[in-house]
């Protein structure tokens, strides 16, 4: 598949992605991206942004491309059972541990816990060894309980502009590789 063959739909994390982050440089690189703006988020209401994200899936002309970094990946797999349009593929980068009763702001735990079921279309996970929000560990265990390829990307942080991962090259390649595999 090629990038445009697909709406790929942008699904930043809590307090979106500045426009210094690889999610923001790809909306404005790719022609077929778009962002899912949620109404609000800087207190994110679990049922919003589902809500938000079957919508825009739902929208969608063509086979969708999820990317998702942070409280996007856990609001993609809350929205999954919502979407009446084909999704393609899942690129799901840092997702937090949003059952970590340390997590903060707490009220993000609503965000949790993960389906642990299959996913219904491919997907790559990506996970830091170092990020603050989630262990590679609970990364690598949700990303097998849904058959997602699990992309280790080493001592990383958040995978965000604040850890350097501005441009992201090495992310922009493993995602160009993923969309090469998916069926149009």
């Amino acid at each position: 598949m090629k990038a445009s063959d697909a709406d790929i739909l942008i699904i930043p994390g809590y307090t979106n992605s500045g426009p210094s982050h690889w999610q923001s440089r790809w909306e404005a690189k790719l022609s077929t991206a778009r962002r899912v703006e949620q109404a609000e988020w800087t207190k994110p209401v679990r049922e919003d942004w589902i809500a938000r994200i079957a919508e825009e899936v739902n929208a969608s002309t063509r086979p969708v491309v999820l990317v998702a970094h942070s409280l996007g990946v856990p609001s993609v797999i809350h929205a999954i059972p919502h979407f009446r349009n084909r999704v393609a593929g899942a690129f799901l980068v840092a997702p937090p541990d949003v059952a970590n009763p340390d997590i903060r702001p707490k009220h993000l735990m609503t965000f949790g816990p993960y389906p642990r079921d299959p996913l219904p279309f491919p997907s790559i996970t990506v996970a830091s060894r170092n990020d603050p929000f989630g262990s590679y560990e609970h990364a690598d265990e949700i990303a097998s309980s849904w058959g997602s390829f699990l992309v280790d990307a080493g001592e990383s942080g958040h995978i965000n502009a604040d850890s350097g991962h501005g441009p992201w090259p090495e992310g922009t390649m493993v995602f160009a590789q993923f969309l090469g595999r998916l069926s149009p």
